[in-house]
């Protein structure tokens, strides 16, 4: 049994959205997030921005005792995970992609819609991805221009969220794509925005958040890592971004648990 915590990174708030499904799959495990605040968002940020953060977060979370670590940020992973498995091996760390495999066997148009960041769109690993796993559908992909400062700025369900989500994931329904991925963690905030704007028509949104907590819990159990019986689990919240930025991250993470994400 290891009581350590679970790590978990993200360039902000997005994250969370993977700490709520890390915290009701594994509810006693203690977790520690890091999510940057100060350099978000990653989207825009070059690829040694993007790595040299994520090196900085990891070894924050390693200070605090982290047993295992999630890059909860598609972007992050693109950028860092080959290089922080070679750094540390044998650690186990978990990252973050879209899921393009299970939105193209469930799809019936065989047209899929990613949204992404620039950064990760633009990435290698996204390539790799599409060109494994995309064979069986057109791939449609956009970057979510935006979405991730709409969560960061709390603006879930105003009109400015609705203008901005209308026009990227518009043109790709319209062409028929009947999946949706999510592919970056601030996305799942705005899934009440994108259930809207998709309306009545029949498209399926997919958040690869629960798949990483399983995943999680599988490593934990083959590593008999796992947190002992009865122990109290502490949630613990950090940034670079200072004290009141820890203490949006939270309440953001209390409220992502009775969100419809």
């Amino acid at each position: 049994m290891d009581n350590r915590p679970i790590g978990i990174f993200d360039s902000g708030m997005g994250g969370l959205s993977v700490w709520r499904e890390v915290r009701r799959l594994l509810p006693g495990e203690s977790v520690v997030y890091f999510g940057d605040g100060k350099n978000c968002p990653y989207g825009t940020k070059s690829h040694e921005q993007i790595r040299e953060y994520t090196f900085g977060a990891v070894r924050e979370l390693m200070d605090r005792g982290a047993k295992i670590i999630i890059l909860g940020c598609n972007t992050a992973t693109a950028a860092a995970v080959a290089d922080l498995r070679e750094r540390y091996p044998g650690f186990p760390f978990v990252g973050m992609e879209p899921a393009l495999k299970p939105a193209v066997e469930m799809s019936r148009s065989g047209k899929v819609a990613v949204i992404a960041t620039i950064a990760y769109l633009a990435s290698e690993g996204y390539a790799r991805l599409v060109e494994k796993y995309g064979g069986g559908a057109e791939v449609l992909s956009a970057p979510g221009k935006g979405f991730a400062v709409l969560v960061e700025e709390e603006k879930e369900g105003t009109p400015e969220a609705l203008a901005a989500i209308s026009k990227v994931i518009e043109p790709m329904i319209s062409r028929g794509a009947d999946t949706l991925v999510l592919g970056c963690t601030h996305y799942p905030f705005l899934a009440g925005d994108i259930r809207r704007v998709i309306g009545d028509r029949d498209v399926t949104v997919i958040n690869p958040a629960p798949a990483v907590a399983r995943r999680v819990a599988q490593l934990l159990g083959q590593g008999n890592a796992s947190a002992g019986e009865g122990h109290r689990p502490v949630f613990e919240f950090l940034s670079w971004a200072g004290p009141e930025y820890n203490d949006r991250l939270r309440a953001t993470a209390q409220r992502s648990l009775e969100m419809d994400i």
